[in-house]
Order: C-alpha cells, then sequence, then structure tokens
C-alpha cells in the first residue's frame, strides 16, 4: 500500500467517524428536543437550529465521503455500454467535472459565503453563532472533494481504480 492510498484510507476513516459523531449528535439532539417538548413541557429553541446546523454539516461531508468511496448517486446504464477504453476516458472526464465542480462552486464560492457572512456579523437566531462558521463546511467539503478527485484520477491513470 503506498503513501498516498494509506493518506486517503486514514482521512476517509477520520471523516467517517466525525459523520457517526455529527449523526448521533443529531439524533440526541433531536430525541431531547422531543423529550423536553413532551415530557417537561417546555421546548428549547436552540435545539432546531443545531439539528439544522447538524444536518447541513452531515449532507456536505457525507457528500465528500460518498465522493471519497466512489458511492455517489449516478445513472450509468450508457457507461455500461462503453468498452473498457471508453469507461476509462468517461472516469476521468467525470472526475475532472467533479473537481471542477467543487473548486468552483463549493470552494470558491463557499469562500466567498463565508467571507461574506462573517464581514457583515450575521450571526444565527437563536445560538448565536457566526454564520460563517456553519457555511465554512462547504469549501473545506469541497477542498475534500478535489482531493479525492485527484487521488481517483492518479488510480484511473494507473489502472488501478475499478470500472
Amino acid at each position: 500500500m503506498g503513501k498516498a492510498e494509506r493518506v486517503f484510507n486514514k482521512i476517509s476513516k477520520v471523516l467517517e467517524w466525525f459523520l457517526i459523531v455529527i449523526f448521533a449528535l443529531l439524533v440526541f439532539d433531536v430525541l431531547f428536543q422531543v423529550f423536553s417538548r413532551y415530557f417537561i413541557g417546555q421546548s428549547f429553541a436552540w435545539t432546531e437550529e443545531f439539528a439544522r446546523f447538524s444536518l447541513i454539516w452531515m449532507t456536505v461531508l457525507g457528500a465528500a465521503y460518498l465522493n471519497a468511496k466512489r458511492e455517489h448517486l449516478s445513472m450509468d446504464f450508457l457507461y455500461q455500454k462503453f468498452s473498457e477504453k471508453n469507461k476509462r476516458k468517461a472516469s476521468l472526464l467525470i472526475e475532472v467535472l467533479i473537481f471542477l465542480f467543487a473548486l468552483i462552486v463549493m470552494v470558491i464560492g463557499g469562500v466567498n459565503l463565508v467571507y461574506t457572512t462573517l464581514h457583515l456579523n450575521q450571526l444565527s437566531g437563536t445560538l448565536q453563532v457566526p454564520l460563517g462558521y456553519i457555511y465554512a463546511i462547504m469549501p473545506f467539503s469541497g477542498f475534500l472533494i478535489m482531493c479525492f478527485s485527484i487521488y481517483h484520477i492518479s488510480r484511473i491513470y494507473t489502472n488501478k481504480i475499478p470500472n
């Protein structure tokens, strides 16, 4: 196992555990919200906002994780009809497009969003957390997707990646 593969596996495992922790916190938060509303008779406003932010982080980081595992949603009816050579070309094209999307939309757009919300001092309604910190997951996840795409492109070039 090469150094790049060890780093890839380590990052994937850390990301996987981070997603598990976020999901556990989300479940705990929602259960606490239900418990407090129906058994204590008091609803805490912060639980809804925390659940929303947790779901945002879990979704965006989950997209990066699925990209790492090459388990993202795809329609491969046409792809399966290609020859092995054309499958390789299509895989390269797909990875380049994923890389460009992550760069332009998630990293550049995400950094702009984070900068704007931090510059304007926008705070969340209940938790009073700067929204730039919440949105920072977008460029971070985009950067991870870009790294995973580079890794996949290198594996496609060396014929180490299954079609």
